[in-house]
């Protein structure tokens, strides 16, 4: 006795030893600030909610309902219950079990040249069952199982930021898809009026044919454009539906706007901060550490199994006197393995290089995730930037395009100059709209690369 419990000690200690020594840390070294050259701020804006980021009444509303309804994310919360279940499973073997068995056994016998016979057992037990977790096998089997339901959990959350995101930028790029198309139309509303223009001044024989066909093209080049862009949106309009968790219908939302006039960039918080804010760094550590639980499994599992069993309860063999026939039974059990051609210690070094695979991928995902917020804030920055430029483009396309148009009507130059102008118009405000599309999607991928819209 006094043998097997130096035994027992000695492998406690070299147990905790060896997983600390084996399981090394993820070596992550923060950097001073998020983004280089911004100073740190304890304030982020991955911290406001995503109805306070996307402040569109019909946009809340989609969320609203994906969050509610879209298929992935219900299924990603059926398996968060399902680990939690099982972590429950997990958890009770930390206890005793208690089963109950009752059972009534008559057996007749007729063989040959012997005289037939009956025996009848009545039996009614209780039995109290329990592992003694002296080498934490049952302790790493528990963790392991709360780091993979944990980790579950976490995946729903990045799965909701994803959702989020995605569904808010396909609303952007549907609203934008709205806006050319109304540019569109417009402008093949002024098409059919300079070719009504084109052909009375032809017919008249105030101009050559030449005029009257440019218009003519115009305004079939312009009228081509609105097929695919209807294409387009609808297409778009089933995506969102899809998302929200509808059948393909149409969607309601607001005109376009301008975001934000202001050109300073949304604060992105602390280094720190951003492992606890984002929900796929956090899972990826539940991984990290369902794996060091997992090569603690297998490292008590290469020791000896201690179980106790209490069993009591009535057996008699006639009904009769049976409540007088009381009966106790206790068994302590001693599993341990002796000769496997080293099957258990391979799979515990196999434990130990898997727990390293997941450290590996973890300090990977931290560096993706700040190089994911610094390519955020160059493309937030850009992005402003150009909003800022393409109004500078459009103001000054517009001035040329009534300058051109008042020559033209004053005979100074000809009609292929007006064209020329309003083709610039037309694509400035095309791109002027695109670059504030592509100012609210910046600001969408800033926002979920800090973190934002799970909580």
């Amino acid at each position: 006795m006094r043998q097997l419990l130096y035994i027992i000690i000695v492998a406690l200690l070299t147990c905790g030893c060896s997983i600390s020594k084996r399981c090394v840390a993820p070596e992550v070294e923060l950097p001073a600030e998020i983004v280089a050259g911004m100073e740190a701020d304890s304030m982020c804006m991955a911290d406001l909610k995503w109805y306070d980021i996307f402040a569109d009444s019909c946009l809340v509303e989609l969320i609203e309902m994906t969050i509610a309804n879209n298929k992935d994310l219900l299924s990603a919360t059926a398996k968060v219950e399902e680990l939690e279940k099982l972590y429950r499973v997990a958890k009770s073997d930390y206890f005793p079990s208690l089963d109950a068995d009752a059972y009534v056994d008559h057996e007749t016998n007729d063989k040959s040249n012997a005289e037939a016979t009956a025996d009848l057992e009545v039996s009614a037990t209780l039995t109290l069952s329990w592992e003694l977790d002296f080498f934490g096998r049952v302790r790493w089997n528990n963790r392991q199982a709360l780091a993979n339901y944990l980790k579950t959990v976490e995946g729903q959350r990045t799965l909701q930021m994803i959702l989020v995101a995605d569904v808010a930028t396909a609303y952007f790029e549907l609203i934008a898809l709205d806006n050319e198309l109304d540019i569109i139309t417009r402008t093949l509303d002024t098409r059919e009026e300079d070719l009504n223009k084109a052909k009375l001044r032809f017919e008249g024989g105030l101009t050559s044919e030449i005029p009257y066909r440019q218009a003519i093209v115009e305004y079939a080049t312009t009228a081509s454009l609105i097929p695919d862009l209807r294409r387009k949106i609808e297409t778009k309009e089933n995506k969102i539906s899809v998302l929200t968790g509808q059948m393909p219908t149409s969607i309601r939302r607001s005109a376009i706007s301008r975001y934000n006039d202001s050109k300073l960039l949304p604060e992105v918080g602390i280094p720190s901060d951003l492992l606890r804010r984002r929900p796929d760094l956090r899972a990826s550590e539940q991984s990290l550490k369902a794996a060091m639980a997992a090569a603690g499994y297998a490292w008590a599992d290469r020791f000896p199994r201690f179980s106790i069993s209490l069993q009591g309860g009535l057996e008699n063999n006639a009904f009769e006197g049976f409540l007088s026939a009381p009966f106790t039974y206790m068994l302590g059990e001693l599993t341990a393995p002796i000769f496997a051609f080293g099957k258990r210690k391979a799979k515990y070094e196999a434990a130990i290089k898997a727990y390293d695979a997941e450290r590996y991928q973890y300090e990977k995902l931290v560096l993706q995730a700040f190089q994911e917020v610094n390519d955020a804030v160059i493309a937030y920055t850009s992005a402003n930037e150009k909003v800022e430029l393409m109004t500078n483009l459009k103001e000054s396309a517009q001035k040329y395009l009534n300058l051109a148009m008042f020559q033209h009507i004053n005979g100074h130059i000809n009609y292929i100059n007006v064209l020329d102008a309003q083709r610039s118009y037309l694509n400035a405000e095309i791109d002027l709209s695109n670059a504030i599309r592509d100012e609210y999607i910046a600001l969408i991928v800033l926002y979920k690369a800090l973190g934002g819209g799970w909580n």
